[in-house]
């Protein structure tokens, strides 16, 4: 790498020294924040303050989004409670909540343009997978593996990500699973299109993907020493390994490609942030800002951020801060 790594453009730290477990934009001026402590914090990124907390729940907020009506959704780690809140008066007020019978760390994700309307998919008990309405948290449909399927023993399911390979709209799901085997689902039918087992040990788990439907790739990530990119066949749904790219210190909670294609950036156990070209797939840079613990999430602005002239990506770990990186300069 011929340049040095970037410094951090600011660093947001927790005011009660919590861990931060899940971060989401709302807009490009403000940032949610779950904490290990059940809070939810606002952060208003003109002023770099907190000035609004949410109490969700007793256990980490592992996952959060906001809605297009302006609702909040938050899923704690304790048996997986997802929560609905609506704003009224300037503050949070739950609408509705769901227990999911989950025991892990799969994060919930809220798919505004879902056929029938907008849906959050949350995990269910063993590899079973729930897609509920977005508005009242009731079950729109049950995605569970059937005997006689000819599926390898799967595990508890660890991540997914719905996707679209056709111009009709969002059909499809992709899920990771304990046993380290990734799964395109149908969601007409609610049946298995393909599988293939990425792990090449028997206790590597897979714990994050993302994909990129203009390049038909994606990229997943888990216990081991390596990311793993893939892609789908259009027609047949078939998941195809491309290559593997080696990390130095095993673990990764998130990858995210930014929407720009340009890069994609992983979060791992080690607390390195690592900027890779989604283009090349070569490594770019490590950021070791966060010392103190591993990394548990990313997230980046859709827009530019006022205070730097430039969108943002922002890094969320055990240290109990958020750090904000301007990668465009």
């Amino acid at each position: 790498m011929a340049l040095l790594p970037p410094d951090p453009v600011y660093c947001l730290k927790s005011p009660d020294l919590s861990a931060f477990h899940s971060l989401c934009f709302h807009t490009s001026e403000r940032i949610y924040a779950g904490t290990g402590k059940g809070t939810v914090q606002l952060w208003d990124l003109h002023t770099n303050r907190s000035p609004y907390q949410l109490p969700v729940g007793p256990s980490p907020v592992i996952a959060l989004d906001h809605t297009e009506d302006a609702a909040l959704l938050t899923q704690e780690k304790n048996d997986c409670v997802v929560k609905l809140w609506q704003l009224t008066n300037s503050a949070y007020v739950e609408s509705h909540q769901v227990s999911t019978d989950h025991v892990g760390f799969c994060r919930f994700v809220y798919n505004p343009s879902a056929v029938g309307g907008p849906a959050v998919i949350v995990p269910r008990g063993g590899s079973n997978i729930s897609i509920l309405c977005g508005r009242t948290l009731a079950e729109r449909q049950l995605l569970a593996v059937e005997d006689g399927a000819g599926l390898p023993p799967l595990g508890t399911v660890m991540c997914f990500l719905p996707v679209q390979l056709g111009a009709a709209g969002v059909t499809y799901l992709l899920a990771g699973y304990e046993s380290g085997t990734l799964v395109l689902w149908d969601l007409n039918c609610s049946k298995v299109v393909s599988h293939l087992k990425l792990a090449t040990a028997d206790d590597e788990c897979l714990m994050t993907l993302d994909y990129d439907p203009v390049t038909n790739r994606g990229v997943a990530g888990g216990s081991s020493d390596r990311i793993t990119v893939f892609s789908l066949d259009r027609a047949t749904g078939e998941i195809r390994r491309k290559s593997d790219i080696g990390i130095k210190n095993a673990g990764v909670h998130r990858v995210r490609i930014r929407k720009d294609l340009k890069v994609f950036s992983s979060a791992g156990w080690d607390g390195r942030i690592r900027i890779f070209s989604w283009k090349s797939l070569r490594p770019l840079a490590v950021l070791t800002e966060h010392r103190g613990g591993e990394l548990l999430d990313l997230a980046y602005s859709e827009d530019k951020v006022s205070m730097w002239k430039a969108p943002i990506m922002a890094a969320a770990g055990s240290d109990g801060q958020i750090s904000l990186w301007d990668l465009y300069n």
